[in-house]
């Protein structure tokens, strides 16, 4: 390895992987439409993404960005109020612009996603079934019309780059469509609701906290079998499996 850049494995699943050589991050994916989706919504996005060094069939080249992530799930926060009302000011700068051609998910759609995940999570006894219903039923209040934005779609906290109180970048735009504002809200948030009040602070606009709180369900219901067939674990200190049991606790009488 003389004279070469270490190869570090980022991140690895059966959909795609990303490795570090250097300061160069190359993201392979399994397909290409998703390659060309990201690509598109990075040059349209009106906040910092990493630059786009080159591309090819399956793979895409991105610049390092400097600073750290904003947080990890399951492991609190350090950063200051004012960083994540800086995060919120971000998304409310992406919800305002145009929107990418790329069309998401249906309220409709997900619903018939939720039944058959809460069907699943049920079958293999990964939760009691009072939690699964508690968060089902919790879930409904997000699934109403919305005025499509220009969504992330997949705005984990390791995902937004800050340095001090400034965001430098956001990564990761495979998921980016047309979506509801608030699932990056909720996204953002899931597992750190006591920052919650910092992002609605710096999005600017008054919004509807149950629909972004209706949301952690959405995405924990729907996460956590996908995150078992790739590896990865929803039972870890702070992830889907504790937001999922947290929110039917707080819903009790």
């Amino acid at each position: 390895m003389t004279g070469m850049e270490a190869v570090e494995i980022v991140v690895a699943h059966h959909q795609r992987a990303t490795v570090r050589v250097g300061d160069t991050f190359l993201k392979i994916d399994s397909d290409q439409a998703r390659i060309d989706a990201e690509c598109a919504a990075m040059l349209a996005a009106p906040i910092p993404t990493p630059e786009i060094m080159w591309r090819k069939p399956s793979v895409l080249a991105l610049a390092g960005l400097p600073g750290t992530a904003l947080g990890r799930l399951g492991e609190p926060s350090s950063a200051s109020p004012a960083v994540w009302a800086a995060a919120g000011s971000a998304l409310r700068t992406l919800h305002d612009a145009p929107l990418p051609p790329r069309l998401g998910r249906t309220p409709e759609q997900l619903a018939t996603e939720l039944d058959a995940e809460c069907a699943w999570l049920i079958e293999n006894g990964v939760l009691p079934a009072g939690i699964i219903a508690c968060n089902r039923r919790i879930a409904e209040v997000a699934l109403r019309p919305w005025t499509p934005a220009f969504t992330h779609g997949d705005l984990q906290v390791e995902h937004v780059f800050v340095n001090g109180d400034t965001i430098v970048g956001v990564i990761d735009w495979s998921e980016a469509a047309q979506g509801d504002p608030m699932y990056d809200l909720a996204t953002l948030t899931l597992g750190h609701p006591e920052r919650l009040g910092d992002v609605v602070s710096g999005y600017g606009v008054r919004v509807d906290l149950d629909v972004i709180r209706a949301w952690w369900s959405v995405r924990s219901l729907r996460g956590v079998r996908w995150l078992i067939d790739h590896g990865f674990d929803p039972t870890a200190p702070g992830r889907e499996v504790d937001v999922l049991r947290a929110r039917a606790s707080r819903d009790q009488p």
